[in-house]
């Protein structure tokens, strides 16, 4: 999809109180997309240690049915574009919500561990639909004085989306009595876990039925008058509409359709903004953000803690990872985009080195000692903490702002695939290095957020 910026004409994006009630409906609903994304990332964690013991699996073929979503990703993120060009972002959205639903009721129901990743692939789809469609449809219907604000509901809707199936995971685990393949419903605990997320995709598939197709979409197929008429619903009748509606032409003109071939050059095959944003992205997954999201509940039995402590654990941890992206949608203009990065660096220093070193002791009756055992748990929420006031949001905002509109769109493209991967090589890893050595995996995710600080200086 191509950029959507286009500066804002003379009263343009004041709208009044009236629209701009109805103007959050709008990008509330298009956010549920990032609510689903971070549901769907984050649900697995339940799961986990029920999957192993159902399906009697090692370590990595477990992680391989972990990580194969982010294959769909991928891939998903890499074609919504193209499809949402081609047929219009309300159209992607209902087709993302019948995929997420999908998954959902596949991953509840599956006949063995080959369909289970196949339903994970489908979800992962929708995620990386999600990921491109809701910021992009949020930006084009926006009225431009309120973008940025409106911009972030998709941010918020992701850990939002993270922390609230973390605590259904915790109530659903409760009502099996603390088994997570204990009866509940005609079905083991894990599986419901995986099913409930039928209904937020379905409210996303009704919610897109409420709200307007996208100005700038209806105006590329040559709809103009209906373009007017969602302007007018959108930024009050105070405007210019064929001014808009020539401004926005005007921007889609002038936008270059980048490839990359563009992005080639310099002694290192891509230009060095390219590799500062492949660095950005593949920085901010090797510091092993996602264990925390997608193995806490497996990390903190692993380490002696009960299975419904654990759940409460990964919720809080959800919690303190909404906070912080609080904070830095707070402090991201006021601070700075590099002094954020930095400090949120040094904290998932101090966070993970202080995981590694509680986690090198000798479990006593298979727990970590009481006193190792309290430093892991608030070092874990340290570390999510300076994660999400920090990296979480900031490697967004520099992928958005670095690159020159020129090559904008296709590096933009290959910074998001350097982070699926590296996502990718995170999840599917962290089993194994568990395996071999806990202390040693945090030991490797705390020099990365080290080398983190003089690459950010």
């Amino acid at each position: 999809m191509a950029s959507t910026s286009q500066a804002p004409s003379p009263g343009a994006g004041t709208a009044h109180p009236d629209h701009l009630g109805h103007v959050i409906f709008i990008a509330a609903a298009a956010a549920m997309g990032g609510f689903l994304f971070g549901y769907d990332s984050s649900v697995i964690n339940g799961a986990v240690e029920a999957i192993r013991d159902r399906y009697d699996v090692g370590s990595a073929v477990l992680a391989q049915v972990i990580a194969v979503a982010l294959i769909g990703c991928a891939i998903g993120a890499a074609t919504a574009g193209r499809i949402a060009d081609r047929i219009g972002r309300i159209r992607c959205m209902q087709i993302a919500a019948v995929l997420f639903t999908v998954s959902a009721v596949g991953s509840a129901l599956p006949f063995a561990l080959w369909d289970l990743a196949m339903w994970r692939i489908i979800g992962g789809f929708a995620i990386g639909m999600a990921s491109v469609i809701g910021p992009a449809y949020i930006a084009e219907v926006s009225p431009p004085a309120y973008r940025g604000r409106l911009g972030s509901f998709q941010q918020a809707a992701i850990v939002i989306g993270i922390a609230v199936s973390q605590l259904v995971n915790w109530g659903l685990l409760n009502a099996a009595g603390g088994d997570q393949r204990g009866e509940l419903m005609g079905l083991e605990a894990w599986q419901v876990m995986l099913g409930v997320m039928v209904i937020p995709a379905v409210l996303y598939g009704l919610l897109s039925f409420a709200i307007p197709e996208s100005p700038r979409f209806l105006i590329s197929v040559g709809k103009r008058e209906r373009a007017k008429k969602i302007l007018e619903e959108v930024e009050g009748k105070d405007v210019d509409f064929d001014a808009r509606v020539t401004e926005i032409e005007h921007a889609m003109h002038r936008e270059e359709k980048s490839s990359f071939k563009d992005l080639l050059g310099g002694s290192f095959f891509f230009k060095p903004i390219v590799w500062i944003g492949i660095g950005l992205s593949v920085f901010q997954q090797f510091v092993g953000i996602n264990v925390a999201f997608y193995y806490s509940s497996t990390l903190w039995q692993s380490v002696g803690v009960d299975p419904a402590d654990s759940f409460f654990y990964s919720f809080t941890t959800s919690i303190i990872n909404i906070i912080g992206t609080v904070i830095a949608m707070i402090f991201v203009d006021r601070v700075g985009r590099k002094p954020l990065a930095l400090i949120g660096s040094v904290g998932m220093v101090i966070g993970l080195a202080l995981e590694a070193w509680a986690f090198s002791f000798d479990l006593v009756d298979g727990k970590l000692p009481a006193t190792q055992g309290w430093v892991a748990l608030i070092a874990a929420h340290v570390f999510v903490l300076f994660f999400a006031l920090s990296w979480g949001v900031v490697v967004w905002v520099f992928l958005g702002e670095m690159f020159p509109n020129r090559i904008r769109a296709a590096a933009l493209g290959v910074a998001a695939s350097a982070q699926w991967i590296a996502n990718w090589a995170i999840t599917a890893s962290f089993p194994s290095l568990a395996d071999w050595n806990l202390s040693g995996t945090y030991v490797i995710y705390t020099i990365f957020a080290a080398l983190s600080i003089p690459f950010v200086l």
